[in-house]
């Protein structure tokens, strides 16, 4: 695509809104470059008001980089429990061993070496952390671009963000103190005034009088995007084995939710009949049918539609079951929330 170019009274008319205007939010309230980056982790693909409650209990259980290196892996996961996407976890975790082995970054270019941390949030954390003068561009900052420029291309694809990207950093603010703001004022419009599903809200944006998609009537129908591919639908029928005032459950293996707790669980919408034969393959016998519940959860590509059968039994099920009464303290992930909800009414 052509270069992109953006007016230079952009971060002039941009940072005095974003000073009055700003949702105040704790990592903005700090240089600590470990706040920071715990922040854009958790923000990855998830809503700032599902992120406070666990960036709150996450630095009070880990309040450094050191004691995140140390941390059990069960004990991440449960503080990581019902935030989704855990390989962030996971490459929080391996970057924390490494900072805290060798130091942590000092730059976009440093800390884009390190797990789970990619050019968006490497510039993210450099400009908020050490005022570094780097464009980071997610898709608030597509969107706001995309109007301003009146830019007709898929913002999806690598090429307009490359582009997107320069225009950005050939206008970005010279001093450390507007840098470290210049990111975050353009998500903070693109997440608000400029946002995602709703009319741009021109008659209060600092950046109107610049908007060539409101100049020529275009800004609704901005920015463009090719659809995604419809998610895969799956049915699996979920098992609440209750015995002896405990419930099974099991830690995933390879895959989609490796590594977490589940209620033992199999592909398909199986039957009464069809569930009875899967027990006892698993060496087990129903001594009472409690409920029966239909749920569904939604993952990035696929859709979980869930059949949960709570049951009463005897027997010893799989060899790598742990038995609970206690399922406060194993992270299950929200996935299994209706298990869940089954199996503590089934407990108390």
């Amino acid at each position: 695509m052509p270069k992109l170019a953006l007016p230079e009274g952009l971060f002039p008319a941009l940072l005095p809104w974003y000073r009055a205007h700003a949702r105040a939010l704790p990592w903005r309230e700090t240089r600590d470059v470990y706040r920071i980056w715990l922040s854009e982790i958790m923000l990855q693909q998830t809503r700032v008001a599902a992120v406070l409650g666990y960036y709150e209990r996450f630095l009070a259980a880990c309040p450094t980089v050191e004691d995140l290196a140390a941390l059990p892996e069960d004990a991440l996961m449960k503080l990581w429990e019902g935030l989704g996407y855990y390989s962030r976890a996971r490459n929080l975790k391996k970057a924390a061993v490494e900072m805290a082995a060798h130091g942590v970054p000092r730059d976009a270019a440093g800390l884009l070496k390190l797990p789970g941390i990619g050019p968006y949030t490497a510039s993210a954390i450099a400009a908020a952390a050490y005022g570094e003068r780097t464009a980071a561009v997610d898709g608030n900052v597509l969107r706001v671009v995309s109007r301003l420029a009146d830019l007709h291309e898929n913002i999806l694809a690598p090429a307009v963000k490359e582009a997107v990207t320069a225009a950005v950093e050939a206008v970005l603010p010279e001093t450390k103190d507007d840098m470290r703001i210049s990111n975050q004022a353009m998500m903070e419009l693109g997440a608000t005034l400029c946002g995602p599903n709703a009319a741009p809200e021109c008659g209060a944006c600092p950046l109107a009088g610049l908007c060539l998609a409101r100049e020529r009537g275009t800004a609704e129908s901005l920015p463009l995007r090719e659809k995604k591919p419809p998610r895969r639908e799956e049915d699996r029928t979920v098992f609440v084995l209750l015995r002896d005032g405990e419930t099974a459950l099991r830690k995933r293996g390879a895959g989609l939710l490796s590594g977490l707790w589940e209620f033992p669980n199999v592909p398909g919408a199986l039957t009464e009949a069809e569930a009875a034969a899967q027990m006892h393959a698993w060496g087990l016998t129903a001594r009472e049918w409690r409920s029966k519940r239909a749920g569904r959860h939604i993952f990035t590509h696929i859709t979980w539609h869930l059949t949960v059968y709570c049951i009463a039994v005897t027997g010893a099920g799989g060899d790598d079951w742990t038995w609970t009464g206690d399922l406060g303290t194993f992270a299950l992930p929200s996935a299994f929330q209706i298990a869940r909800e089954a199996a503590e009414e089934a407990l108390i």
